[in-house]
């Protein structure tokens, strides 16, 4: 059985994910967007509470307010950080996002660990997590579909009632759209939807009442 709890960080109010295997206690951490300290610890006191091994930490996409604490977090878990090679060199520019939003704090560059494919199985307990390839948001845009738990981490490419936004660079509206309906809205009608920000919702809700689709 496959555990999800969701903490919201940083000034963004971005969502953070950990996945956990009831039995193995093994576990990943999708977008740790953590800026400061007390969330820092937040993350790390559940963790250890709940005598998880982070094996792995997943970003949906390279934007600030959901990797700012990837690197620290890998080095406190020893986990390795995946992300799309197609986000890459926004990961490079971490502290030029920093500049831009004029945050004071210290990033460096994030270099990714491992490079995460369309259709890449990700291992977690029982359950193999599905890697989708959805750019629009950004060109590295993931999303993480566990089908026997009926989940769906979206990342910032579709929200209850709405879509991620596309006037970043790399942002692409017309792409992001067919992402959403080629990769998202297939999926089973009961397959919960926990995005970037904001609440959760359905695959049947967001195909009856999102005004973007």
């Amino acid at each position: 059985m496959i555990n999800a709890t969701m903490m919201t960080v940083n000034l963004f109010g971005e969502n953070l994910y950990i996945l956990w295997d009831e039995k193995t206690r093994d576990a990943v951490v999708v977008d740790p967007g953590m800026m400061r300290d007390a969330e820092r610890e937040m993350v790390t006191n559940f963790i250890e509470g709940q005598h998880l091994n982070v094996q792995h930490i997943l970003l949906t996409h390279m934007h600030i307010d959901h990797i700012t604490g990837a690197r620290w977090l890998a080095g406190q878990t020893g986990a390795d950080v995946c992300g799309s090679p197609y986000d890459a060199q926004l990961g490079l520019e971490l502290p030029e996002q920093v500049a831009q939003f004029h945050l004071k704090i210290e990033c460096e560059p994030l270099v990714i660990d491992r490079e995460l494919q369309d259709g890449d199985m990700i291992p977690l307990g029982d359950e193999l997590i599905q890697v989708l390839h959805v750019p629009g948001h950004s060109p590295g845009g993931l999303a993480f579909y566990l089908p026997q738990s009926a989940l769906l981490i979206s990342g910032d490419t579709i929200f209850n009632g709405s879509v991620g936004r596309t006037d970043l660079m790399g942002g692409d509206m017309a792409q992001l759209i067919n992402s959403i309906h080629e990769k998202i809205l297939p999926l089973p009608d009961e397959t919960v939807i926990a995005s970037g920000h904001g609440p959760t919702t359905t695959i049947a809700d967001e195909k009856r009442m999102n005004p973007f689709l």
